[in-house]
């Protein structure tokens, strides 16, 4: 009895589930998509001669993560054996800087008319759209080879996501329907990001737009249409014309890293006043110090600290992460403007796992904090309530989860 109830158990993983039983769940596949995906397709415009040739060859790909197979339950959350969790200056390391600041110069020399026709109908500076484009697809030159009807079939049929992928299944048909991607050029990301701007689907259909004029938005293989895409991304997102994304400061002691946040924002000009300074020595230009500005320290006291814009928080639009922002940002003002790295060293903090400041974000949820939910992520709102709960206790604010603090916040 032990050893059926073993075997049972194994049956429900993704990775472990046998030859015959992948076949059983292959053939529900196959009528999912003609019973489930196909009527909503045909529902938006989608023939039925894409709807076959998108699928035709196209199988469940179970090599991809989160995916919870017909009839078993999605695993628990696993105990982390790796340090998920490491310093913020990982995420600017020496060669993916240097890469996407030689390349992008060479890009904007390569692309300039088309970079300056998208910022003439965006607002959108050029060194800002090639930033993403390098960080997303190394403009181009990274390879993206999975086809997007097995990714988001597979993640629409038995993922933890299902109807979010099966939404973005759909939205892949329309796209093939209209014609925008030259033969079988609907390349994805293993989640089913597409092309060179790296858009789900959903986000193509907004978004995606035509920048040398033929009529189809080509993220592929268009460098023209993935520029014209990207612009046209931020400016529907609120893209500020004339302001600039942020400006690295020094931030006296005076002034606590607990002001941090998109929620704190005042007059740059009331932030010089409290004492913080660009790196530079230069002041903050005229516009700049009249309209509002965040503190950004995503090191805590611990690294690099800025004074960002509104636009700062469009770039987050595009990816969620602070220092995705702050990457773009930065490489965009290396290609541009040729400066160097940031003044602020990024100091030894991290190497923490996920699970460990998971616990300590649920221990400052029942002290009252607001610590934008307990997903083992150290955002601004996690970062501002450990320095406030340091300052309760007579600490100085380091602002940033360390080692140190897991016996206590627990």
């Amino acid at each position: 009895m032990l050893r059926v109830v073993f075997l049972v158990f194994l049956m429900s993983l993704p990775g472990l589930v046998s030859a015959q039983n992948k076949a059983q769940v292959e053939a529900q596949f196959q009528r999912w998509l003609t019973s489930e995906i196909w009527p909503r397709a045909k529902a938006k415009g989608v023939s039925k001669r894409t709807f076959d040739s998108a699928f035709r060859g196209v199988s469940l790909n179970w090599k991809l993560p989160d995916l919870v197979p017909p009839g078993s339950k999605p695993s628990g959350p696993r105990k982390q054996r790796q340090a998920e969790f490491g310093s913020p200056g990982k995420y600017f390391n020496r060669g993916s800087i240097d890469g996407a600041t030689r390349v992008g110069r060479q890009m904007m020399k390569r692309h300039a008319s088309a970079l300056a026709r998208t910022e003439k109908r965006t607002g959108v500076p050029g060194r800002i759209i090639l930033g993403i484009w390098g960080r997303e697809s190394g403009y181009g030159q990274v390879p993206i080879r999975n086809n997007v009807f097995e990714v988001l079939g597979t993640k629409g049929f038995m993922s933890t996501r299902k109807d979010y992928f099966a939404n973005e299944l759909v939205a892949a048909l329309q796209i093939a329907q209209a014609g925008h991607a030259p033969g079988k050029a609907m390349k994805s990301s293993w989640a089913g990001a597409l092309g060179q701007p790296q858009f789900m689907p959903s986000s193509f259909l907004k978004y995606a737009a035509d920048g040398n004029g033929d009529g189809r938005a080509d993220i592929w293989g268009s460098e023209a249409d993935t520029i014209e895409s990207i612009g046209h991304y931020l400016d529907k997102h609120g893209w500020v014309t004339g302001r600039d994304w942020g400006f690295e400061v020094v931030v006296p002691a005076s002034v606590s890293c607990t002001l941090e946040g998109p929620d704190q924002g005042r007059r740059i000009s009331q932030w010089e006043n409290m004492g913080i300074r660009r790196i530079s020595g230069k002041a903050f230009p005229d516009h700049e110090r009249r309209g509002e500005g965040y503190l950004l320290m995503p090191a805590g006291r611990s690294g690099p600290a800025f004074i960002v814009t509104p636009n700062f928080y469009v770039l987050k639009e595009y990816n969620k992460s602070d220092l995705y922002a702050l990457f773009v940002g930065h490489v965009g003002d290396r290609i541009q403007y040729g400066m160097g790295d940031f003044s602020g060293r990024w100091g030894k903090v991290g190497g923490l796992l996920r699970s460990d400041v998971a616990v300590m974000q649920r221990a400052l949820e029942k002290m009252g904090h607001d610590v934008g939910g307990a997903d083992g992520l150290p955002g601004f709102k996690t970062r501002r309530s450990i320095g406030r709960w340091q300052e309760a206790k007579g600490q100085a604010a380091t602002c940033f989860p360390e080692a140190g603090m897991k016996r206590a916040l627990r």
